[in-house]
């Protein structure tokens, strides 16, 4: 490495770490302010496209949960950094064909909107690692552009899902149509929250919320968001 590279490499571990301070504060302070334990809301730091320098940085800095949206990439990634033991999230859209590896290199699958793919990663899994988290995809705002499924089929796939003895359904995600109107924000992370309970009413044992961004995290945390999911504020604009 040249002086040159390895000056731009401390650049951007210093930057990182600085971030990430960023988030945490900004985490911390919406919880206080709505009377939230930070111990219960983890924060996903969206490393997709990111190179795996970036990902040891934030691992440097403390940050142990990354989510990737594309396989290839982040297969490379997991292998660069095993000896680091991060906790890697799947959150983008599956293929039939990918599923194995997903399956077999991932903790938490955040984006499941279909049973023929749940019953893959369950199918998959393997026997020597403890169950796939899983989160249902919910398009809350009808948005025709959106993967996730509609509020109403959420019941009939997490009763599918719970059957399945590989995987483990824990919550559910979403990504609401942007609105920079903090009220606005809300109302589709109440919705989702009320549909968890919805679920919970019917038998289930949910504990996990998907949902916010760098955007609008604080709103997402005032409606009882468990895992937030930042990546511009972290690593900067996707490349």
């Amino acid at each position: 490495m040249n002086d040159s590279s390895a000056n731009r490499s401390a650049i951007d571990r210093h930057d990182i770490a600085a971030r990430l301070a960023r988030v945490h504060e900004r985490m911390r302070t919406a919880a206080e302010r709505h009377g939230r334990d930070i111990g219960d809301i983890a924060l996903v730091a969206v490393s997709k496209t990111k190179p795996a320098a970036l990902v040891e940085a934030a691992l440097a800095a403390g940050q142990r949960d990354f989510g990737e949206n594309y396989l290839q990439d982040a297969l490379a990634k997991i292998e660069a950094l095993a000896t680091h033991d991060p906790i890697w999230h799947f959150i983008g859209d599956i293929q039939s064909n990918k599923t194995r590896d997903i399956a077999a290199r991932f903790a938490w699958v955040h984006a499941v909107d279909r049973y023929k793919i749940a019953r893959r990663l369950s199918d998959q899994r393997p026997e020597d690692m403890p169950p796939l988290n899983l989160c249902i995809q919910i398009n809350i705002d009808d948005e025709q552009s959106k993967a996730g499924i509609a509020a109403t089929d959420a019941p009939e796939l997490a009763e599918q899902i719970a059957q399945l003895p590989g995987v483990r359904l824990r919550g559910l995600m979403s990504i609401p149509a942007y609105s920079d109107d903090p009220d606005a924000q809300r109302r589709p992370f109440a919705a989702l929250r009320g549909l968890m309970e919805q679920l919970n009413d019917r038998g289930h044992t949910l504990d996990t919320l998907s949902m916010g961004m760098s955007a609008d995290l604080e709103a997402a945390i005032a409606e009882g968001a468990t895992h937030v999911r930042v990546g511009t504020d972290i690593f900067g604009a996707r490349d």
